[in-house]
């Protein structure tokens, strides 16, 4: 099973929530999924990101794979660079 690190959307129409999953690769967007592990609201000013960083890394070294929107989180600022194993990924070094 192919696991990924994605956002799963909730909230009302036109606010948005994002609940950041672990989930199988072939589940839809809301579907089925295997832990929640933060939380992601795209609305607040500065953006909240709150993410449970051991499972976070559990999930990373097992073999998860963060989707764009996941790995473009320390290039925006918004979360630690640890959280995608402690180098940004949109440098070459």
């Amino acid at each position: 099973m192919a696991v990924k690190l994605r956002l799963r959307r909730i909230g009302k129409k036109k606010q948005p929530v994002y609940k950041v999953v672990a989930a199988d690769s072939r589940s839809p967007r809301d579907g089925k999924f295997l832990e929640a592990i933060g939380i992601y609201n795209p609305l607040t000013d500065p953006l909240t990101l709150e993410i449970k960083e051991d499972r976070a890394m559990y999930w990373l070294n097992v073999g998860a794979q963060p989707t764009d929107t996941e790995r473009d989180y320390p290039k925006k600022g918004i979360a630690k660079q640890r959280f995608v194993g402690g180098k940004d990924p949109g440098r070459n070094g």
